[in-house]
């Protein structure tokens, strides 16, 4: 480093945190935007060229951009599960999503887990939720009980986009997974008819949460449904896209260009209400893109939506904190979904339960450097229905893609596709990625069911020896 280099940077470090520490009486708001199966290549600061994202970019270009950003499970609701208790959904054994089960109160992310709304509630927060929940449907496990204090929004795993499709007013009166994307929208406890489109409604939503807290430090989780299907869209954004020739891509543009409208009114906001430098915004999709269900892109990577490969749980992932975090700063080192817990409950001083520590970690001095090195030795990933499991420790990750599969090996630094197997190659790396596997597991739940019906019904997942041998 250039000795003008080094003075530059050490300036910033004393100005980022003298700011930090002029703030630290007034905790940060946190927004968390959320996308659903959206592709790693769909968003323009990850080299996205057909569908324009200039409100997401700008979290990106005014803070960081993180590309090797990770979920801990490439399924939507443990996704989430993670996401709000800053824990690997493994420690309390939900790993599949939930059925439609209105009256089935043990469906959904267990009781015993505090959320984020949850522990920031505790030091004055005001939260609220729009969008999608998928964390179960029944009354014990409505976000309002689950430390939310707002809620607009749907239960269930997908919904309709077009208010004349929401025909039917009550749960009580759906008779399967489908008649629940039929709903009309929850406003806290009641039933609300739309008007607008469904993405629209959502940022609507945010626009007014945003406006009606801006008093007093809040949490606001805006969890659309968008990109995820059914692939529905207005003339409004399809219009804007007429070069595309593929229908299925042209309307997934046209849903990743509503988001982003929608994103662009909600920073609006915060600008206008002079809160920009003091709320944290974190941009990331819940798990990577579908592909042929949704036309999707996932390039660079290997794979889609409920795999262990690249391209399964690594996703767009972006923060903004300005005058507390650099500005455009690219951050290569992996990191979590878990980390968004972890990193504002730090600068919020929010209590964590002593008997449920995090996972994640406080980004902030890293991103800072404050601390040098990784926030995580490593990341694990593992999906019971496949057998799967995953870990990524520094330049090189560990897949077993599926029971009875040999255990894989790649340089992701190099090889960020997952081209070239060096578990023959390099059997020391290999090792030493199967123990740090096994003893992460080891403090895990056995697989079970908790997520469809709320059992805990442990089921057979192959992690000995032999499934993660080469060649075995």
């Amino acid at each position: 480093m250039k000795p003008v280099d080094h003075i530059a940077r050490t300036i910033l470090l004393l100005v980022l945190n003298f700011t930090a520490y002029c703030a630290s009486a007034s905790p940060p708001n946190l927004i968390i935007i959320l996308t659903d199966d959206q592709g790693y290549h769909d968003v323009g600061f990850n080299g996205c060229k057909d569908i324009p994202t200039p409100n997401l970019d700008s979290i990106a270009s005014n803070g960081v951009r993180f590309t090797s950003g990770y979920v801990s499970s490439p399924l939507s609701s443990p996704s989430r599960a993670g996401l709000l208790t800053g824990r690997y959904q493994e420690r309390f054994g939900y790993e599949r999503n939930p059925e439609w089960h209105p009256d089935n109160s043990n469906s959904g992310l267990p009781l015993t887990e505090t959320t984020l709304a949850d522990s920031l509630g505790k030091v004055g927060y005001k939260s609220g939720i729009i969008g999608k929940w998928h964390l179960g449907s029944s009354p014990a496990m409505h976000p309002l009980k689950r430390g939310f204090d707002e809620f607009f929004g749907f239960l269930g795993a997908g919904h309709q986009y077009l208010p004349e499709d929401l025909t039917i007013d009550e749960a009580r009166k759906t008779k399967s997974e489908y008649d629940s994307w039929l709903l009309w929208i929850l406003q806290n406890n009641n039933p609300v008819q739309i008007t607008n489109y469904l993405t629209d409604a959502f940022s609507e939503a945010a626009v007014q949460f945003v406006a009606r807290h801006k008093e007093k430090p809040f949490f606001l989780l805006l969890a659309y449904n968008a990109p995820f299907g059914p692939l529905e869209a207005t003339e409004k954004y399809l219009s804007r896209f007429r070069k595309i020739l593929g229908t299925n891509r042209r309307t997934y543009a046209a849903m990743m260009s509503a988001i982003d409208d929608g994103v662009g009114r909600v920073l609006a906001e915060l600008r206008q209400d002079g809160l920009e430098d003091q709320t944290l915004v974190v941009y990331l999709s819940t798990g990577g893109g579908a592909l042929d269900a949704n036309s999707s892109d996932n390039y660079p990577l290997r794979g889609s939506k409920d795999s262990p490969w690249e391209g399964g749980w690594r996703v767009p992932f972006a923060m903004q904190w300005p005058g507390h975090l650099p500005k455009g700063l690219v951050y290569d080192q992996p990191v979590l979904s878990l980390d968004i817990f972890a990193t504002i409950s730090a600068q919020a001083n929010a209590p964590i339960n002593p008997e449920a520590p995090l996972d994640g970690v406080n980004l902030v001095p890293f991103l800072t450097g404050q601390i040098p090195g990784a926030p995580h030795d490593a990341i694990y990933l593992r999906i019971p229905e496949r057998g799967a499991l995953a870990i990524r420790s520094g330049d090189y990750k560990m897949v077993v893609p599926a029971t009875h599969q040999a255990a894989e090996l790649y340089n992701i630094s190099k090889d960020v596709a997952e081209c070239k197997n060096l578990a023959e190659l390099k059997p020391e790396i290999l090792k030493e990625l199967q123990n740090k596997q096994a003893a992460w597991t080891q403090q895990m739940m056995s697989p079970g069911s908790i997520g469809t019906s709320g059992s805990n019904v442990p089921e057979p997942i192959d992690t000995d020896a032999r499934s993660l041998k080469p060649g075995s």
